[in-house]
């Protein structure tokens, strides 16, 4: 194999490095990819790097001729755990063919690992692996507390597929979420530029254990076109239905995937969703600030976001149409306030 350049695409942006080599070059075993960063043969946009740095969409890596691990010939036996990530993911299947599984996401369970985050979507996707030990691949994420739809290619070409129709903004992702307050006006589209914001330290809700991962610490802040790092950023949103002036049902249409995005663009109008102890004004002055305060007596302290609808065209050839249902608490906060899922969503009449 001689050395070449690959380019990270929007869907791999925030991924470390390491994991970044994991999910394109699986057989590479991690002594010699920690002995090529260390030696500078890995270079991103020309400079040397380490193995946790976080990748931007759009950034050069460099991958020099590479010592590969056969992959094994033939699939080892599941053990207890691996057999319990199997039927669990088995219950979370919305849709799945010979190419991709579409899966339904329940909140509070990580996509991929981190510092203390041992348990994850993508660790329990080797329980699905094949006779071959070829083991599905992520073709895009979730925030931790986000539910919904996610998509997993079957084998690496067709995830590699799929990461051009999401490269080439041919997927169209719409999000559901409950947000504080109604705004104004009732349709309209965000244009932001975010960057990479400081940490919030401990940013819990009530109940929940702490989570020192880097996702989890991790803000993102408005920023300015020009500033380092800032990535512009676009959200089409309508209003569906409304409990004025308390709260309102917001239907999402992300253009751009940027990390948080639907998060800090509800926030940076004025709205930031219901659950959400990051995007709610707290980091402006924690002390003094409750994030939950906007939360109606009855509803559960969880973010009311979800991944509802996922439409792209099939590599094979039609079109994927797969949508989600509510996780428990979002169901348990619409039928407290009257929202009926049936009713029409209008987010597909946004101007794009």
């Amino acid at each position: 194999m001689n050395a070449q350049t690959l380019q990270v695409t929007e869907d791999e942006e925030g991924m470390r490095l390491d994991r970044w080599f994991k999910r394109r070059l699986p057989t590479l075993s991690l002594s010699h990819l920690n002995k090529i960063v260390r030696t500078g043969q890995v270079r991103v946009d020309g400079a040397r790097v380490k193995p946790a740095v976080r990748l931007a969409a759009g950034q050069k890596v460099r991958v020099p001729p590479l010592e590969l691990v056969p992959p094994p010939t033939k699939r080892a036996v599941p053990d207890a755990v691996s057999e319990a990530d199997r039927r669990a993911l088995q219950d979370m299947i919305l849709f799945e063919d010979r190419d991709l599984i579409v899966l339904n996401k329940p909140f509070g369970l990580a996509v991929q690992g981190g510092s203390g985050t041992l348990h994850h979507i993508d660790g329990m996707l080797a329980s699905l692996a094949n006779a071959e030990g070829e083991r599905p691949v992520l073709v895009h994420r979730l925030d931790r507390d986000t539910s919904g739809v996610l998509l997993v290619a079957k084998t690496r070409r067709i995830a590699a597929d799929l990461g051009e129709i999401f490269r080439s903004r041919q997927a169209q992702k719409i999000y559901w979420a409950l947000v504080e307050g109604v705004p104004k006006p009732a349709q309209g589209r965000i244009s932001l530029f975010l960057a990479k914001g400081e940490g919030m330290g401990d940013a819990r809700s009530p109940g929940q254990h702490a989570r020192k991962d880097h996702a989890q610490l991790e803000k993102m802040r408005i920023a300015q076109h020009g500033d380092e790092d800032a990535r512009h950023s676009v959200t089409y949103y309508t209003i569906v239905d409304k409990i004025a002036p308390r709260l309102a049902w917001l239907s999402m249409k992300p253009i751009t995937g940027r990390t948080h995005q639907l998060r800090a663009h509800a926030e940076a109008i004025g709205h930031p969703i219901i659950g959400d102890p990051k995007y709610s004004g707290a980091a402006k002055d924690p002390r003094k600030h409750d994030p939950l305060r906007m939360i109606p007596d009855g509803v559960e302290r969880k973010l009311h976001l979800l991944a509802r609808r996922l439409i792209l065209p099939h590599p094979r050839g039609g079109t994927l149409d797969v949508t989600a249902p509510l996780p428990p608490h979002m169901q348990a906060s619409f039928d407290m306030f009257g929202f009926d899922v049936k009713q029409y969503d209008p987010i597909d009449a946004a101007p794009e």
